[in-house]
């Protein structure tokens, strides 16, 4: 078996058996596929798409290229993965109201990826909180906290962390198939099921429609429930923001109000028991959504998930009294400048991916890898879909290290939202679910 014969096999269209695949992964981590080669075969695959059973394989193959953990616990072992968006914080309180309800969740969770922010910068916001963490302490917060959120190390999916570097500067991101294996060989190497998907579909998300969104989710189901791990999706809306805060620090805080002073109206923690409903369901621990949604909604409202979460916080480094003292205790940019409203009306659109890059641009996100961030600027106060506004009320308020920034991310703003002369109905928080 070798790379040419298997390369090929896909150029003319024919598919390849899991041996091939499975050869080629190992390649890929190896180091036996050369770039070229693994630029080859993403390009053909994006050219001649996977059937289901090659995607299986795949997502299999590249899982165990590396690490595959297993867990032996009191208690179903679940995970959550977002396809990504502005202001979704979604995990750091689904996460911690699972633990409550005597779940456990460990996630592998990723950083900031274009105009979309990351778990992981968020987290670690928080003054003197680490996420690059070893598998023992990992495993020790998991055990008493319930949950935990951490880097992956370089041991898991290996394949898929050499596939994907290649994927960026050959075109074939975009590609249903290789999103899908390389999302689920992660996961799934974590070692937790069932699974929860949560596939943004909007102006802020990776995939603008819901026609794209619902052919993902569509294939992260089938290709998870193949490969032995029971999975369902929710397409979400990602048109706004999940909280009205875009930035790490800032939806910290929001993660903060859901969990400590009953905000169960907002759309995070509307969305966090939706989410939390389907994944009881699936791990046995809820007959339906919405009994499982009620269930989440009860330790949000309660206090219950923030115990949990300030158990997390203080495990991984970050301050022992951060539940009680979140206002205290996280970084705030110096200069605060409102986003006027040019003239009365409805909110009516935003441009989800304007909102996320001015964030990028104001310096909390990576325009190279391995940039340092600040933790402290962003946007909050953002105008939700469907708000009133006069001329002159605010949109949103930017957070910035300095006077420039914060001038350049006013006037990159104004144009970003879409003031309408009519009342706008906001958009369904889920707009299906894939099971």
């Amino acid at each position: 078996m070798d790379a040419r014969t298997i390369l090929a096999k896909l150029r003319t269209g024919d598919r390849l058996n899991p041996a091939e695949i499975g050869w080629f992964a190992e390649g890929l981590a190896s180091g036996a596929v050369d770039d070229a080669q693994a630029g080859a075969f993403a390009m053909a695959v994006c050219c001649h798409p996977m059937s289901e059973d090659e995607r299986v394989a795949l997502t299999l193959a590249m899982r165990d290229s590396g690490d595959v953990m297993t867990w032996d616990l009191p208690g179903p072992v679940v995970d959550k993965h977002s396809t990504g968006g502005i202001g979704d914080c979604i995990s750091l309180t689904l996460g911690p109201a699972m633990a409550a309800l005597g779940a456990y969740m460990p996630m592998l969770s990723g950083r900031g990826l274009g105009h979309t922010g990351g778990t992981l910068d968020k987290l670690e916001s928080i003054p003197g909180l680490s996420t690059e963490l070893g598998e023992e302490a990992f495993r020790r917060i998991v055990r008493d906290a319930g949950c935990a959120l951490v880097a992956a190390s370089g041991n898991i999916a290996p394949a898929d962390r050499r596939l994907y570097a290649i994927r960026d500067v050959t075109s074939t991101v975009e590609s249903i198939d290789l999103i899908t294996a390389s999302i689920l060989s992660k996961k799934l190497a974590g070692g937790a099921a069932p699974l929860m998907l949560d596939v943004k579909a909007g102006s802020g998300a990776f995939m603008r429609t819901l026609d794209d969104a619902g052919a993902l989710a569509a294939s992260l189901v089938q290709t998870a429930q193949g490969a032995g791990s029971p999975a369902s999706a929710l397409i979400t809306d990602m048109n706004q923001p999940c909280v009205p805060s875009v930035g790490n620090a800032l939806e910290i805080m929001e993660v903060m109000v859901s969990l400590t002073e009953d905000g169960t109206d907002t759309i995070l923690s509307l969305l966090t028991a939706e989410l939390g409903g389907e994944l009881l369901r699936l791990a046995g621990m809820a007959e339906t959504r919405a009994q499982g949604a009620a269930q989440v909604q009860e330790v949000l409202s309660s206090g219950a998930a923030a115990e949990r979460f300030g158990r997390m916080v203080a495990a991984k480094g970050g301050p022992r009294d951060f539940v009680e003292r979140w206002r205290d205790r996280l970084p705030a940019a110096p200069v605060e400048r409102p986003v006027p409203a040019p003239r009365a009306g409805f909110v009516a659109a935003m441009d989800g991916y304007e909102m996320g890059m001015t964030v990028v641009r104001l310096g909390g996100g990576r325009m190279r890898a391995g940039e340092r961030i600040d933790p402290s600027v962003g946007l909050s106060d953002v105008a939700m879909l469907g708000d009133e506004v006069a001329a002159g009320d605010v949109l949103a308020v930017v957070h910035a290290a300095d006077e420039d920034a914060a001038d350049a991310a006013v006037a990159a703003l104004v144009p970003a939202f879409e003031i309408g002369e009519t009342e706008v109905e906001p958009p369904p928080l889920v707009h299906r679910v894939v099971t």
